[in-house]
C-alpha cells in the first residue's frame, strides 16, 4: 500500500493521510511490548510515517514501546509526543509550567531512545499557567535542537489564536498544529476550531475518529455492552445504555445502513468522512490489536461521494457533538460553578 501524503501545515513536511496513536500500546491497552512493536512496525511498513503518542499514556510505557519500535527507522519517521498530564504523584510533575516541560522533554527523549522529537504537543490547556510562559519554554527547546515543531491538543479556537498572537508579538516559536476530537459523532470542532486551523495554516491531526470505538461497528442495537478496553476510564463515555449516549447508539445505527449501502465497513465509513475536510491533515488511529490496524489502513484510499455525504449531515447535523464526554476538555468556565456566579 502507498499512503497518499499530505503537507502537515506550512512546515513543508509531507505526512501520511493517517496517522498512528499509540496511546493503547502498555497496560491501558495492550501490555505485550514484542506485539505492540509489531502493529507499529506493520503500520510504518504500510506506508504511515507520523506517529502519535503521550508521556502520559501508560504513565511513559507508551513512549517505551515506542522507542524500541522505531530502533533503526527513526529518520524515516515524523514523531510525535505530548506533556501535561500528570506522571507520578508529584504535584509538580504535572502541567504546561517552564520547569516540568524542561525536564519532562528530556524523559520522554530517554523513552523514545532519540535526541529529537519532531512535534512537541501541549496535551491540554492549563489556565494556571501563562501561555507565553509555555511558549517560551518550547521556544528555546526548538533553538537547543531537542524539538522541531510545537502543537496543542484539544484547544478552544480563542486559545489557539491567542498562541499564534503570543508568537509574533513576543517573538516565540509558531504553534504549527491542533489536535483536537473530530469524529461523525463529534463535530463541533467544524465550528471554529478548523476554520481557525486553516486560517493560520495549522496542520490537524484529529484524535479518536472513531469515537472511541463507537464507529467500529461494535456498538449496536440488541448486542448488549461490548467489551472495550476504555470503559474503565471513562465508563459514562461507554456505557451503552446511558441516557446521555442514546442519540449515539441511534446514529450509529443509521451510519451502519449507510455503510452497507454505500458498500463500505463502517470504519471506512467513519475514518474517511474525517480525511474528507479540506482542514484535516491525518487522523490518528489508535489500534490495540494487529487486526485492529488491518481493518483501518483501507481508509485511506476511500473518498466517499457528495451523496453519502449529505447523508451523513442529515444523520449527524455540521457542528453538532452528540455527546459533552466526546469533547476531551471542558474549560473552568464550565467546571467551576463559581466561574459563573456573582460573590
Amino acid at each position: 500500500m502507498t499512503f497518499p501524503l499530505r503537507p502537515f501545515g506550512r512546515t513543508g513536511v509531507k505526512v501520511s493521510a493517517l496517522a498512528l496513536g499509540t496511546m493503547m500500546f502498555g497496560p491501558r491497552g495492550n501490555p505485550d511490548h514484542d506485539d505492540s512493536i509489531r502493529i507499529i512496525r506493520r503500520a510504518l511498513d504500510a506506508g504511515i510515517n507520523l506517529v502519535d503518542t503521550a508521556d502520559v499514556y501508560s504513565q511513559g510505557e507508551s513512549e517505551t514501546i515506542v522507542g524500541k519500535a522505531l530502533e533503526g527507522r527513526r529518520d524515516d519517521v515524523f514523531l510525535a509526543t505530548k506533556f501535561h498530564g500528570q506522571i507520578g504523584d508529584n504535584p509538580n510533575h504535572f502541567g504546561n509550567s517552564r520547569r516540568w516541560i524542561l525536564r519532562e522533554v528530556e524523559n520522554s527523549l530517554r523513552r523514545l531512545r532519540t535526541d529529537h522529537i519532531d512535534l512537541y504537543q501541549v496535551h491540554r490547556p492549563e489556565e494556571d499557567t501563562d501561555f507565553d510562559e509555555t511558549l517560551g519554554a518550547l521556544s528555546d527547546l526548538v533553538r537547543q535542537g531537542k524539538i522541531r515543531y510545537i502543537g496543542t491538543s484539544t484547544f478552544e479556537p480563542s486559545a489557539i489564536v491567542e498562541g499564534q498572537w503570543i508568537a509574533e508579538r513576543r517573538g516565540r516559536e509558531r504553534v504549527v498544529s491542533e489536535q483536537p476530537p473530530y469524529s461523525i459523532l463529534a463535530r463541533g470542532i467544524e465550528r471554529e476550531v478548523l476554520p481557525v486551523a486553516e486560517r493560520y495554516g495549522l496542520a490537524v491531526i484529529p484524535w479518536s475518529p472513531l469515537a472511541g470505538g463507537w464507529l467500529s461497528g461494535k456498538f449496536r442495537k440488541g448486542r448488549g455492552q461490548p467489551p472495550t478496553s476504555r470503559g474503565g476510564n471513562q465508563p459514562g463515555r461507554f456505557e451503552i445504555d446511558a441516557p446521555e449516549n442514546a442519540a449515539k447508539l441511534e446514529a450509529v445505527e443509521a451510519l451502519a445502513q449507510l455503510a452497507e449501502q454505500a458498500g463500505l465497513p463502517l470504519i471506512h465509513l467513519a475514518l474517511a468522512f474525517v480525511l474528507e475536510h479540506p482542514a484535516v491533515t491525518a487522523p490518528i488511529i489508535g489500534p490495540r490489536t494487529y487486526e485492529q490496524l488491518e481493518q483501518q489502513l483501507g481508509a485511506a484510499e476511500v473518498r466517499l461521494t457528495p451523496d453519502v455525504l449529505n447523508e451523513i449531515d442529515k444523520i449527524v447535523p455540521p457542528g453538532v457533538t452528540l455527546s459533552d464526554r466526546d469533547q476531551g476538555y471542558r474549560p473552568p468556565s464550565l467546571t467551576d460553578p463559581a466561574r459563573r456566579r456573582r460573590a
